[in-house]
């Protein structure tokens, strides 16, 4: 038996949009039983994702983001993709209180809180070719035959 399951949203890079896509992976990952903590951790997260996309990949202009999710086994895979600006230099937009855009008082701690909130993020960003946020996080009970074999 194949236990995963995948869906993909794509919408406008609006901030009314934030909410609808917390909304929507929350509803997903529920076919994973995870506690109202989880949840919330994985809400929190995208959010952050979503909102990076906003705020920093698209400038002033409205663009498409797309939001893949993916479950295997026990474990949740979100990927949030833009198109925009991309990212200069990832290992300094990734310390915290680092922001590009001071003057809207960003508080520079997206990816310390998706690094925080997720078991494993990984950016991946050209200039002016865009960003992917790959986060995952394991829920529930780990698969104990499974960690065994490991040992």
């Amino acid at each position: 038996m194949n236990d995963t399951n995948e869906m993909v949203l794509e919408f406008e890079s609006k901030s009314q949009n934030e909410s609808f896509a917390r909304t929507v992976v929350a509803a997903f990952a529920a076919q994973l039983d995870p506690t109202i903590e989880e949840l919330s951790d994985i809400k929190t997260a995208v959010s952050e994702a979503v909102t990076n996309s906003i705020i920093h990949g698209y400038v002033d202009c409205v663009g498409i983001i797309r939001m893949h999710c993916k479950v295997c086994n026990n474990e949740l895979t979100v990927e949030i993709r833009d198109t925009g600006v991309g990212i200069e230099n990832i290992q300094k937009a990734m310390e915290p209180l680092y922001t590009t855009r001071p003057e809207l008082e960003r508080s520079g701690m997206g990816f310390s809180f998706m690094e925080a909130f997720m078991d494993k993020l990984e950016v991946e960003s050209t200039p002016s070719m865009g960003t992917l946020v790959r986060m995952k996080k394991r829920i529930g009970k780990p698969n104990v035959l499974k960690d065994q074999r490991a040992i």
